[in-house]
Order: C-alpha cells, then sequence, then structure tokens
C-alpha cells in the first residue's frame, strides 16, 4: 500500500501545543473539507466534520491535534526565557533541543542548563528538573520582548525523517492518528451511521477538547485514535511491551482511565480478522486518552473502544512509528466505520 509521507510530515512538524492548534487545525481543514459532508469548529476549537452513512446513529472518531509543549512564564534581564510545561515531560528530554516560540513572529531557541564543566559532583548526578532549563534565543531582553511575550506557546523543533520502514519526528502523538482520520475521511465510501470526525484539542492536558466535543454530539459508539507505548527495546521484559513495532495495530482492552466496552474489543477484533489486517492487544496501565471522554461524557454514554498506533520513544522528539502499522490502522477504521452496522451489539 502506498504511504502518503509528504501529508505525514506536514502535519507532524505544524505547531501546535495545548489550546494554541491554530496553525494544525488550518491544515486539517484544508485537507478534509473535499471529503465531508459538512464541518464545524465549535467554542473548545475542536474541528468536528460529518459524514453521513445509512442511518442517523453517531459514530464519533477522535484524534487529537495537540502536542506537548510549553508557554513563556518570565523573561529575565538577559533575556532568557523561563516556561511552564503543557503536558507530560521527562525533563531529561529537555537537554540540548531546538524550541520555537510562537510569538509576533515564530523565534528558534535554544534549551540549556548549567554546564556540566561546572557542575557540582552532586549536581551531576542529581534527577533533572524543568527548573533547572530555561531557553536562550541570542538576544538581549530588549530585543527579545520585540517579539515575545508572557504567555506565548512555545513548540519543539524537528523535522520528520524515515529510518527503514519507520517515520520518525516530534509530535507522532498524535499527529499519526491526524494522519489516519484525514486518509480514512478520503478513503470512506459507505460508512453505516453517521461519522463524526473529531479532531480534538488539549488532549495533553487533560481530553478536555474530546470531552466537549462528546457531550455535544451524544455518540451512539466511540473511537478513539492515539499512540501506544512500544516497549520492545533492549532490556524490557516481554511482559512489560505493551505492543511491539511493526507487529500490527493495537486493539485498546484497557488503559489508566478507560476499560474498553468488551462489545467494542471484540468487534475491531474480528473486523481486523476479516480484513487480514494484523493487530496486538493493547493493555496500558498508566496514562489515558480521548477514549475516556467519548465513552463517558456523552449525555448516554457510549459504546467505545480505541485503535492504537505502537510508538516508541513517547513524548521525546524522535518518537518512532512504523508505516504498515499505520495503514493497518487506518485500514481498520475504514472497516469498522464501513461493518459497524452489521454487527450485534446486544450484551452477551
Amino acid at each position: 500500500m502506498s504511504f502518503n509521507t509528504e501529508l505525514l510530515k506536514k502535519i507532524c512538524e505544524a505547531p501546535g501545543a495545548p489550546g494554541f492548534e491554530n496553525a494544525i487545525r488550518n491544515l486539517v481543514i484544508e485537507e478534509i473539507k473535499d471529503h465531508v459532508d459538512s464541518y464545524s469548529v465549535d467554542n473548545m476549537g475542536n474541528v468536528i466534520a460529518v459524514k453521513k452513512g445509512k442511518t442517523d446513529k453517531k459514530v464519533m472518531v477522535a484524534a487529537h491535534m495537540d502536542e506537548i509543549g510549553f508557554i513563556v512564564s518570565h523573561i529575565d534581564d538577559k533575556g532568557f526565557i523561563r516556561f511552564q510545561t503543557l503536558g507530560g515531560f521527562d525533563p531529561k528530554t529537555f537537554t540540548a533541543q531546538r524550541v520555537i516560540i510562537h510569538g509576533k513572529e515564530d523565534v528558534m531557541g535554544v534549551m540549556s542548563s548549567k554546564p556540566i564543566h561546572i557542575m557540582s559532583p552532586e549536581e551531576r548526578n542529581k534527577v533533572a528538573k524543568k527548573e533547572d532549563y530555561f531557553i536562550d534565543l541570542g538576544m538581549s531582553k530588549e530585543d527579545v520582548e520585540k517579539l515575545v511575550s508572557i504567555g506565548d506557546p512555545i513548540t519543539r523543533e524537528r523535522e520528520l525523517i524515515e529510518m527503514g520502514n519507520c517515520v520518525n519526528c516530534k509530535s507522532i502523538d498524535n499527529r499519526v492518528s491526524v494522519f489516519i482520520l484525514v486518509e480514512a475521511l478520503k478513503k470512506i465510501k459507505s460508512p453505516a451511521h453517521d461519522v463524526y470526525a473529531v479532531f480534538s484539542v488539549q488532549e495533553e492536558v487533560g481530553l478536555r477538547g474530546a470531552e466537549v466535543a462528546a457531550h455535544s454530539i451524544n455518540p451512539d459508539f466511540g473511537i478513539a485514535l492515539d499512540t501506544t507505548i512500544a516497549y520492545d527495546l533492549p532490556g524490557a521484559q516481554p511482559h512489560e511491551y505493551v505492543t511491539e513495532l511493526g507487529k500490527g495495530t493495537a486493539i485498546k482492552i484497557l488503559d489508566a482511565m478507560t476499560i474498553c466496552d468488551q462489545r467494542m474489543v471484540r468487534f475491531l477484533r474480528k473486523t481486523a480478522n476479516e480484513a487480514k489486517i494484523p493487530w496486538q492487544n493493547e493493555i496500558l496501565v498508566a496514562g489515558g486518552t480521548d477514549t475516556a471522554g467519548l465513552q463517558r461524557k456523552g449525555k448516554n454514554g457510549s459504546i467505545s473502544g480505541a485503535i492504537s498506533i505502537p510508538t516508541r520513544h513517547l513524548h521525546q522528539v524522535i518518537e518512532m512509528a512504523d508505516k504498515d502499522d499505520i495503514n493497518g490502522s487506518t485500514d481498520l477504521l475504514v472497516a469498522a466505520l464501513e461493518k459497524i452496522g452489521e454487527y450485534d451489539w446486544s450484551w452477551k
């Protein structure tokens, strides 16, 4: 199957920290507007695209647009920037990274901390903290303040590259799912029910956009799209893997915020098997996704589950996913949306 690397590159590299999803939102709208029956942007900033089906039952599919990022919190007397995080970070990943501050114009900066050459032995051995880091723009305070203000968003700088059969970039989480949902909207021919494709905001800070969208849409069914951990790395024991790269799309059973509806799990497995799509189970003991919002925030709740994309090195700028896993995830979503009306959803 062909793979649109150019589109994924555009989607991954577009900025969109939580609450500041403007650029990625505009890109999504441009890609989907000719492939849906209607679309709108709600008060939260979610893009809600509708593709009419054979019945008026509602299937909400969510892929969050936001990426982990930062926000400017202080500019010191020498022009160095202090920041707060937007989303979950391991501070040691800040070392030697470039970032982009989206102020009056985009400004490149570098993350830095105290040089190791002048650290005490105790400092060299301590666990890194966010407070140890600052952003250097190479400018005086006066020049910085011409371009940057308190409250400006900051995103990480890293381009998408191909490595073997994999793609590697910042923000594969969750731009790969945005890519999958865009591609699915282009490919799906005859959805069983009305499809509400939601490109949600502010997932990385608490599933906020998806919860509002689910409350508004009140779906009968929910399918979340997100990355999951592929911990198939040196030192990992098989029971710790969660998923493995290249072994197929993942069907979520549970995470820390959701026990997926057993009927949706069975349906996705059956659909994958019938379409000969490789798949693997996902049990994630920590973390959560928009699945929780889909399942619980509609007026009636929904029959919900998730298609997850195995990804190595999550929440770093070197996130890695396999093209075959991505294509399989797209194929499973399309097949599920076309066959969801044929399944017996009664409790057994």
